[in-house]
């Protein structure tokens, strides 16, 4: 009698964290679908919560600041060698770096099906320097014209990024989903705080491009008004990031009266008892996981109107749309916030309602599981 060994999935995600916080549900979306789950990722802190998850892990060393040839094709040359040695039938992409990397290395290891999930398009989307620009063309040739053949499946968290990378919106391969799935249960609705003062949470990574200076000059202006505001900062420093700040940087920021900054915080669901409003001022976003938590806390939201943001909320429904690097206007929506606790009120009750309608891991992991069954139906035909 034969003994069919479930599918292989192989995972290429940039970090073990990356992989733990934002695409566990998806990892595990593979499990219910029949895969065997292996990740290849760089692997500090995490490797053992990846394993105890289920999934197994291969260590990949790269470093996400380096954009030189050389260094990438020896990047994929050892990719390419990882694949044929694990021999997965589906390999998943996790992060535009990864998907052109891993992508391109998956073809010329002669893999057929692929999925690609082209989240971090900020840094070469918001920057319009000549080698920003040529990167930018050579990846929409990659990802829309390369990698996009009869078995590959695209995931997307917005409906934007995909028309930047040449894939239609109707496009029988693509998947829009909300985000990367937010347990209700890890980040219930909470009350915000009966007694002031008004405070206000930026959660990301400490990055010039998630607005974090705007986020203090907004704060800044409002309390010159006189009304008692405070900003706290949680999330690290990411040096791998070329546009990170320093704990320097950080430091300077938070010698402004009232700005905190914490650090990184493992489940900011935990925190929002104590703080009243969320805002992320960000210049891009995949789908802000840290804004999709704040609504599941029912907190009012201020952001900014960019691709990433604006599919999370509705201005003046949920919070506010400001335009991006403006924190005139952003200070304007903090003071009507800051001293308007009925609006609070409202503006929060409905970014709840809107997570628990489009967010949560109950809507999030049907939507992958689905993409994965077509797969494996797929494979299944192959083999009959």
């Amino acid at each position: 009698m034969e003994i069919r060994l479930p599918p292989k999935i192989l995972y290429f995600a940039p970090e073990d964290w990356t992989f733990l916080e934002h695409f566990s549900v998806t990892g595990r979306a593979a499990l219910e679908a029949g895969f065997r789950v292996v990740v290849a990722t760089r692997v500090r802190m995490h490797g053992r919560a990846l394993v105890d998850s289920g999934f197994e892990v291969v260590p990949l060393e790269s470093e996400r600041s380096h954009l030189g040839l050389v260094y990438n094709t020896r990047l994929v040359l050892r990719m390419v060698r990882l694949i044929r040695q694990t021999r997965p039938d589906l390999v998943h992409c996790i992060g535009l770096r990864m998907v052109v990397l891993a992508g391109l290395a998956a073809r010329i290891a002669g893999v057929r099906h692929l999925a690609l999930t082209p989240t971090g398009l900020v840094y070469l989307w918001i920057n319009d320097g000549l080698k920003e620009r040529v990167l930018r063309s050579l990846v929409r040739i990659i990802v829309g014209s390369i990698l996009n053949r009869p078995n590959t499946e695209f995931i997307f968290e917005n409906p934007e990024d995909p028309l930047e990378l040449g894939i239609g919106g109707s496009a029988p391969n693509l998947t829009v989903i909300g985000g990367v799935g937010v347990d209700p249960a890890e980040y219930p609705f909470v009350p915000e705080p009966e007694t002031g003062p008004i405070k206000v949470a930026v959660v990301a990574r400490m990055l010039r491009s998630k607005g974090i200076v705007e986020a203090v000059d907004a704060v800044r202006m409002v309390r010159a008004d006189g009304i008692p505001l405070e900003l706290h900062l949680y999330g690290e420093t990411d040096p791998s990031s070329r546009m990170t700040l320093t704990e320097t940087d950080l430091h300077d920021l938070t010698s402004e009266p009232g700005v905190y900054w914490h650090g990184r915080v493992s489940n900011i669901g935990h925190s929002w008892g104590q703080l009243h409003i969320a805002m992320l001022l960000s210049y891009r976003e995949g789908l802000s996981r840290s804004l999709i938590e704040a609504a599941a806390a029912g907190r009012p939201i201020i952001t900014t109107d960019v691709v990433g943001c604006r599919d999370i909320i509705r201005d003046h429904v949920e919070g506010f749309l400001v335009p991006k690097g403006n924190a005139d206007q952003a200070a304007a929506r903090l003071k009507l916030l800051a001293t308007d606790p009925e609006l609070r009120r409202r503006m929060g009750a409905a970014a709840h309602t809107r997570f628990k309608e489009r967010f949560t891991t109950q809507v999030v992991s049907p939507a992958v599981r689905d993409v994965y069954l077509r797969i494996r139906n797929r494979l299944t035909a192959q083999k009959c």
